[in-house]
């Protein structure tokens, strides 16, 4: 029988909002599926219960004292464990802060708090988002809900499998190299990696740089538009939150309902892995096969993809820059207190050059600047999210894909990453199942600003989609999943490997 927490989270604020459904009901629904179904996961990883159920209690109150009811009033959210959280554990995967409990909420998270959202607890994610396999040294292995043995994929891995559990209806998330979609695609869910700077981050540890964004997860995308509209501000305390004295630039309005959109007027390009990212054979099929399935709805569909040379090298060496600035005294100072993916990174960093790093930010600008040429005969581009099937959590990352070695331990994300580098917005839908029996995510580029407007081409997709059991969002067995033991018993669950 269906329970609150199976709700939408559209459906579930619209009862809360006409008193058919109480927020205490909704929370204490959450909490008993946690309960039930995180052992055989580990993906709410810090929980907030008790401060959860009172405020819960003061939703109910304000609802019936008829009170203004924010966005999100009474839905719970998970919040991915590298965002701060006022008075509860955040350790970002890092055994050096195992007991931090911060003393204020970051920005996102107060606006989620300010419009009605009830934090209830914590997601898991690698160290300090560094790979795409959820597990760290703090609270071991987060496994996928379609299959406890494998990947979640990551770095947003514990908020997505919560959703895709129907643990939470609502879960933030952040992206750098696709860990907003890659879990998404993992997971039968949807992660939207929005345009740098619509979700601001005062956290960003090099203000400047376009690779890092915070966005939000769900199950549906009306649901994740909801949860958008309460993240979106203005906000000089983000230098790319760029701010007009005077004028409100991004309002949360903007984003709460996806809009209508006629696919038949919509042009998409079609690349199963713009002509360089290694995809898995399996991968690259089931992509066209899929989107075989209704690439006809639009006004054209061209199997083409713009010109992405210098991606591999460029992405490299920016993200080993943004790893130098955040974690470059922690390695030198405590190496055994740090996992072998930031390692890694902080010592490639350290051996580039500035000619180096000048040449991989004229790359990432030449390759922008072809994107833009691209997007003037094309709406949108349609990709596979992942380069791969959902692999053992046990694999530190794939070494290796269809027999060919990978260049890094994050090669394996290209078809996010060369999207990171341009800058343009992007959302993952799922589309059925592969031939594994594992979640197929679809990734929905759009243009340089066009938030809104890849949300609807992904809403209209969705709904188009749901008709065929082929390509509708597939859902875990909660059932055999209650039954699977729990993942901490499994060999190797904690540790970094």
């Amino acid at each position: 029988m269906s329970e609150a927490c199976d709700l939408s989270a559209v459906e579930a604020r619209r009862l809360i909002g006409c008193r058919r459904l109480s927020p205490v009901e909704l929370v204490e629904s959450c909490i008993t599926r946690i309960e039930a179904l995180d052992p055989q996961v580990n993906a709410v990883v810090a929980r907030d219960f008790e401060r959860a159920r009172a405020q819960a209690q003061a939703a109910e109150r304000a609802v019936a004292a008829g009170a203004t009811l924010g966005a999100l009033h009474g839905l719970p959210v998970g919040v991915k464990d590298l965002e701060d959280t006022a008075g509860l554990r955040t350790t970002y995967g890092s055994p050096l802060f195992a007991a931090h409990v911060p003393q204020s909420d970051q920005r996102s998270i107060a606006a989620i708090r300010a419009a009605g959202g009830i934090v209830l607890g914590k997601t898991n994610t690698p160290e300090w988002g560094a790979g795409a396999n959820t597990r760290n040294a703090v609270y071991g292995a987060t496994g996928n809900p379609f299959d406890p043995t494998k990947s979640a994929a990551g770095s947003s891995g514990g908020s997505a499998v919560a959703l895709a559990c129907n643990m939470l209806p609502l879960a933030t998330g952040s992206d750098t190299g696709g860990s907003l979609r890659n879990p998404a695609a993992f997971c039968g869910i949807v992660g939207f990696r929005p345009t740098p700077g619509l979700v601001p981050n005062e956290k960003r540890g090099l203000g400047w740089s376009s690779l890092p964004v915070l966005g939000p997860m769900a199950r549906t995308v009306p649901d994740l538009c909801l949860l958008l509209s309460a993240m979106v501000s203005d906000d000089a305390g983000d230098p790319l939150a760029t701010t007009v004295v005077g004028r409100q630039v991004r309002r949360g309005r903007d984003f709460a309902v996806p809009a209508r959109v006629d696919l038949a007027g919509v042009r998409a390009a079609l690349t199963p892995d713009f002509g360089f990212a290694p995809v898995e054979r399996h991968i690259a099929e089931i992509f066209r096969e899929k989107t075989g399935l209704f690439r006809q709805v639009f006004a054209a569909s061209e199997d083409t993809a713009p010109d992405c040379t210098g991606a591999d090298e460029s992405f490299e060496v920016l993200r080993a820059l943004g790893f130098l600035a955040s974690h470059l005294e922690k390695v030198r100072d405590t190496p055994d207190q740090v996992g072998p993916n930031v390692r890694a990174n902080v010592e490639e960093g350290l051996r580039y050059s500035a000619a180096d790093v000048a040449r991989a930010q004229a790359l990432q600008t030449a390759l922008y600047r072809r994107w833009q040429s691209f997007f003037e005969r094309f709406d949108v581009i349609l990709s596979p999210s992942i380069t791969i099937s959902p692999r053992a959590w046990t694999e530190l990352y794939p070494a290796e894909i269809d027999g060919q070695k990978t260049r890094t331990y994050f090669h394996w994300l290209a078809l996010a990453y060369v999207v990171t580098l341009a800058g343009h917005p992007a959302v993952s839908l799922p589309v059925g199942l592969d031939r594994n029996g594992m979640p197929f995510g679809l990734q929905i580029v759009g243009r340089r600003g066009g938030d809104a407007a890849v949300l609807a081409v992904a809403a209209a997709l969705e709904r188009l989609l749901a008709e065929d059991p082929r390509t509708a969002r597939p859902v875990p067995d909660l059932e055999r999943l209650r039954r699977a033991p729990p993942i901490s018993a499994s060999p190797g669950f904690m540790g970094f490997a």
